[in-house]
């Protein structure tokens, strides 16, 4: 763009340089005079401009590297809408004024001498505090700095550039600049990572708060920019603003009152402000695509069943207090391993936190419960939960090694006592507590909440005691003392109250501060035991965010004494810092620096998490609550017992993963088929584990292995030589039978092969294995041909194998009883021989009778015909695979009760 200093420049740009307002002709306009080049602008765009249309917004985000496809503008085009020097939408014929009167058209106001300077761009520190606030999180910060990177010919930039490399944070740097935009009407900016080639090592991870700054650098005033924070790794190497700024603004628009445009000169500076910030959890601005619990952290979570994150918190705080953990590990469960049993389900929930390396569900626990699905869907009451599992545990210990393990960790006494003032006269009643219940509404904290729990009310006047008939009524002091707290300590917050003025049950959002370290000593008894320090230690803090009616729970827990809290929010566990486990968790509104964050209307902007249960360990037990837990501390029945599970669960998972590579065949053969005493051949139905006589041989093969290998197989289960099967494909026919139908072609090799050329639309491959019974003295197989064929050949197209299926009148059983070839020209008396032969019966009746048979063609299992003597086989229509049933004839009945004996008996398997 032309300087607007130096000699008068006049641009043509297609419309006349002169304005005719009225009767005024003006001269042509010096487009180096901002006032004449304005006046330009604005009635170009009264004659030319359409309506404008609104931009949307600004988010921040990766710069989509498929921008380069687009066809991006070389210059930047006149714009759609025009804006005064407020920024106020205007009518152009307003500013069509005679330069030399403009100023009787302009108010000017002259400031107070006292009225703060505009912010300049080059005042590096101011600006650094106005991109970089004070982040919410409060990282620690590494280093922070800033770069400009000198644009010194907007128009000349290709489509997508990159400024230099700077380093802050110990890690290069540079901005991605889209001058005509990424695909839209904005200039783009980013702030990228800039290792060499844009190839960052595999591990890289920053976490940066930056600012991106435009600025005239000939009037600094003029700026506009964005501020964000991210979390840099490999796979997310650069962020930014795809809409920073509106390409038309940039050289058409003055940018506010002073008249002056972004981009004069056709230069512009891009300052970089960047903060690396320490991310001490390993999760900070994480987006979890490929996070891992138990990579990360060493813990794993609970999965949420609907609605039991409150479940999943405490039952994570009782896993990670160890003490309680090895006790239920003692309790015996060897006899009664039921998920009926809770200490049994509670046993293989902790085992299972121990060695998954994944989220636990607490399906078997809540199912041990007695609870319904509705009751999963239901938010119960925390504290009851825990007091009834600590029952059922407590209960399920008696006799055993663990018994009294439980009251000695969460069991302290409290008494309760009336002390007359005037005379010696006390009553005292000392009970067990397993938790505390503090009144969070009108304290400040656990101590003022304490101090609550054990004022002293005086009973006089009307309320005096009565202290028997030795004194009557007394003036007296009511209250309640401590005399031992437990080595673990559960205070329960009551954040959820019965506000009477809504007539509703209403959760307390105050803010309300507990230690991480506090001494419960000033609240005990003047006759406790004081030999060791009553100081306890947080271990865990139970939060609830959302309000009454709806919400989620989850937990920070220390599990080691000296080390980190952790966050376990149901199925994800992270690393947390102490400010997330405190502050942020007291409640009240949100705060930076001690100071009440404010909403728009000026209102402090309320938490709506915050604790609602504390757990405390006392700090001179804390060896002995969080000791260790091995391996051996786990029942071995239960170890062997899950062990088992998980490797079935493995087996199982691997089978899915590579059900792709494998292929089930189920194979009949000669003795599965004698078996067999019902319809069709055999039962494809078994499973494929299944062991009886009359199954299909099942395996699960590779599909690229070879009919060889699968041959090989089926010889050693069967005890035969694998050059004497012969596989044939079955196909199932019309009629909803199965058959065999040819052998498998020699050129077919894989059973990969044979699925796809044998057209098998079964889930399964299934085959049938022919056995030669009789073999060359090489041991090659000979197969058999038609009964007196000329040296036992004949065509392949006359031959024909079919299935015998003998029908035992005296039994009433149907079996098979093999297979025969014979040539379809025979007949079907020609058939009688050969089963007579096969089933090595004489031709001949024990009277010396001629042995009758009658015979039947199964056709499908409710239809089974009698055949004719006379006629062929080939006009019969048999063909390879299918059933011929026999009987013999039965002395002293008719020929019709033969007959219907055949098809009678296949009734019942119908």
């Amino acid at each position: 763009m032309p300087s607007n200093r130096g000699s008068p420049t006049i641009i043509d740009i297609g419309l006349p340089l002169y304005i005719n307002s009225g009767d005024v002709e003006h001269a042509p306009l010096d487009f180096n005079d901002l006032s004449s080049r304005r006046q330009l602008y604005d009635e170009r765009q009264r004659l030319l401009s359409p309506p404008p249309s609104p931009s949307p917004p600004n988010f921040p985000g990766p710069h989509e590297s498929n921008a380069d496809m687009y066809d991006l503008p070389s210059q930047p085009q006149f714009t759609d809408e025009v804006e005064s020097p407020n920024d106020m939408l205007v009518d152009t014929d307003d500013l069509l004024a005679d330069a030399e009167n403009e100023k009787d058209d302009v108010a000017i106001i002259n400031p107070d001498s006292d009225t703060e300077p505009p912010l300049r761009a080059s005042d590096f520190e101011a600006i650094q505090d106005l991109v970089l606030p004070r982040l919410a999180e409060e990282p620690p910060i590494i280093e922070t700095a800033h770069h400009t990177w000198h644009i010194e010919n907007w128009r000349a930039t290709p489509r997508r550039e990159h400024g230099p490399v700077f380093h802050v944070g110990g890690f290069p740097w540079r901005v991605l600049m889209f001058p005509y935009g990424n695909n839209v009407d904005h200039a783009s900016f980013y702030l990228e990572q800039g290792f060499p080639d844009g190839k960052p090592p595999d591990d890289f991870v920053a976490c940066v708060q930056f600012g991106l700054v435009l600025w005239n650098p000939d009037a600094p005033e003029v700026f506009t920019h964005h501020t964000a924070h991210h979390r840099f790794t490999k796979e997310e190497g650069d962020w930014g603003f795809t809409r920073f700024v509106e390409v038309r603004k940039l050289w058409t628009v003055p940018f506010d009152s002073s008249g002056r445009f972004l981009i004069e000169d056709d230069k512009a500076n891009m300052t970089a402000y960047v903060r690396v910030v320490k991310d001490e959890t390993g999760v900070l601005w994480h987006n979890f695509n490929s996070y891992d619990s138990k990579t990360e952290t060493g813990y794993v979570g609970l999965k949420n069943q609907g609605a039991t994150c409150y479940l999943n918190s405490l039952i994570q705080s009782l896993y990670l207090t160890n003490a309680f953990r090895k006790a239920v590990y003692q309790i015996p469960t060897q006899n009664e391993e039921t998920l009926q049993n809770s200490a049994y389900t509670l046993q293989r929930l902790f085992y299972q936190l121990q060695t998954s390396t994944g989220p636990v569900s607490t399906n078997e626990l809540t199912k041990s419960f007695g609870w319904e699905t509705r009751h999963i869907f239901e938010q119960q009451d925390v504290q009851e939960l825990s007091r009834k599992l600590m029952e059922r545990m407590e209960e399920k210990m008696k006799g055993t090694d663990a018994e009294n393990v439980l009251s000695k960790l969460f069991c302290g006494k409290v008494r309760t006592y009336i002390s007359c003032i005037n005379v010696e006269y006390e009553s005292r009643r000392v009970e067990d507590f397993w938790d505390i219940q503090l009144n969070v509404s009108g304290n400040k904290n656990i101590e003022e909440s304490f101090r609550d729990y054990v004022q002293v009310e005086t009973m006089d006047g009307e309320n005096q005691y009565f202290a028997g008939d030795e004194f009557k009524l007394q003036d007296a002091r009511k209250g309640v003392i401590f005399e031992s707290f437990p080595e673990v300590l559960h205070l329960q917050l009551k954040r959820f109250q019965y506000d009477i003025n809504l007539d509703a049950m209403m959760k307390i959002n105050d803010r309300y501060e507990f230690p991480e370290t506090f001494d419960a000593a000033p609240f005990l008894s003047e006759e406790a035991d004081r030999s060791e320090p009553w100081i306890y230690q947080l271990h865990g803090v139970l939060v609830h965010s959302g309000d009454l009616n709806a919400g989620h729970y989850y937990a920070f827990i220390k599990p080691d004494k000296d080390g980190w809290f952790y966050k376990y929010d149901d199925d994800r566990v992270t690393k947390a810092t102490l400010r997330e486990v405190l502050e942020d968790n007291y409640g009240g509104a949100y705060t930076i620096n001690g100071q009440p964050q404010l909403s728009k209307s000026n209102t402090p902007i309320m938490r709506q998490n915050s604790a609602y249960m504390l757990v405390y360990i006392r700090q001179t037990r804390l060896d002995d609550v969080l000791l260790p837990v091995t391996q051996a501390d786990t029942p071995p029945h239960l170890q062997k017992k899950l062990e088992d599970e998980a490797a079935i669960r493995e087996a199982r998972k691997k089978e899915r993963e590579e059900q792709h590579l494998y292929l089930w065949v189920k194979v009949i053969t000669e003795d599965s088929f004698k078996a067999h005493g019902g319809t069709d051949l055999t039962n494809f139905d078994y499973a494929h584990s299944d062991q009886a006589p009359d199954a299909p041989y099942a395996y699960r093969v590779l599909r690229k292995s070879t009919l060889k290998e699968l041959a090989v197989k089926i010889g050693e289960e069967t005890g035969v030589d694998p050059r004497r099967l012969r596989l044939w494909s079955m196909v199932n026919r019309q009629n909803k039978t199965t058959r065999p139908d040819a052998p498998v072609p020699d050129a077919i090799t894989t059973l990969e092969d044979a699925v796809q050329r044998l057209g098998n639309k079964s889930p399964e491959l299934r085959l049938w294995a022919e056995i030669a019974e009789e073999t060359s003295p090489d041991g090659e197989p000979i197969w058999p041909s038609p009964y007196g064929a000329p040296n036992g050949i004949a065509p392949k197209s006359d031959l024909i194998v079919l299935f015998l299926k003998w029908f035992d009148f005296d039994t009433q059983s149907l079996t098979g009883a093999g297979h025969i070839y014979i040539s379809r020209e025979k007949k079907v008396e020609d058939l009688v021989p050969a089963i007579l032969k096969k089933m090595g019966w004489s031709d001949k009746t024990p009277t010396g009778e001629k042995v009758q048979l009658r015979l039947f063609e199964e056709i499908k299992p409710n239809m089974i015909e009698p055949m004719k003597a006379k006629q062929s086989l080939k006009a019969a229509e048999l063909q390879d695979g299918d059933i011929v049933c026999f009987q013999k004839a039965v002395e002293g009945k008719s020929s019709d009760s033969d007959r219907e004996s055949v098809p009678q008996t296949y009734s019942h398997y119908n």
